[in-house]
């Protein structure tokens, strides 16, 4: 099926301003994302940005940056108004929106995303180890799963951050998605669901209108920069790996 990677960026974030080029061990956060999302080899790969800072780094670096409005209001927003304006977007089949704060996301993991949607889901997504004390972390998105088969594929029940205390059938949640361009259109479409604004999670979105959101599994998946501390730890990692 034909796959387009979309990875919305945007440098106003209020707990970490100018997130998408901080430099990881000399690289801007945003850049890594990208490498990896075409080193996967999916399909075409776009940063969809609304500071001219983004644009031209990546522009520079021979890649394809789409300008959207910064008051939009979410990632998914801004994923499916930089697809309006690539040509011929109706022929995408599956659109992936790549968080532009996971730099250590690997291709093979970018690759898993698309598998739920292979298997007729709506959305697909991942998941990944999580442990008791984590389960506790009010900062950690959880994520319920009833497996089809194994850990290769779920059907994703219930997302929350709240401990339920227990890790029955639960595991932390990466926020990288596929979307069928019927889903992601839906999506962004209706308004947020009570759900979704009494847990603060898009995803609850989805659920309340019907949509399938199938889950695949990853061992031990990075963390995402939300930090400056964050961001000091993935640089550890990196040193460590090299």
């Amino acid at each position: 099926m034909k796959t387009v990677i979309i990875i919305p960026a945007r440098m106003a974030s209020k707990r970490f301003p100018d997130k998408p080029l901080a430099l990881i061990n000399g690289v801007p956060m945003i850049q890594r994302v990208w490498e990896n999302a075409i080193k996967s080899n999916l399909g075409n790969t776009y940063v969809a940005c609304s500071e001219t800072e983004v644009f031209d780094l990546i522009t520079n670096l021979g890649g394809t940056a789409i300008m959207t409005d910064p008051k939009l209001p979410s990632g998914t927003d801004r994923v499916y108004a930089a697809l309006q304006q690539i040509e011929n977007y109706q022929s995408y089949e599956i659109i992936i929106n790549l968080q532009g704060d996971m730099p250590l996301m690997n291709e093979y993991d970018i690759i898993k995303v698309n598998e739920p949607i292979l298997k007729g889901f709506d959305i697909g997504t991942l998941a990944t180890n999580l442990s008791i004390e984590e389960e506790s972390n009010i900062n950690i998105t959880k994520v319920k799963i009833d497996w089809v088969k194994d850990k290769s594929l779920g059907i994703a029940k219930d997302f929350y951050k709240n401990s339920k205390g227990h890790i029955d059938h639960v595991y932390h949640h990466v926020g990288i998605y596929s979307f069928t361009i019927t889903a992601l259109s839906k999506f962004v479409s209706i308004p947020p669901s009570v759900n979704e604004l009494n847990y603060n999670l898009e995803q609850w979105r989805a659920l309340d209108s019907g949509l399938s959101i199938g889950a695949s599994f990853v061992e031990n998946a990075p963390i995402s920069v939300d930090t400056k501390e964050d961001l000091i730890h993935l640089e550890s990692i990196i040193k460590t790996q090299q």
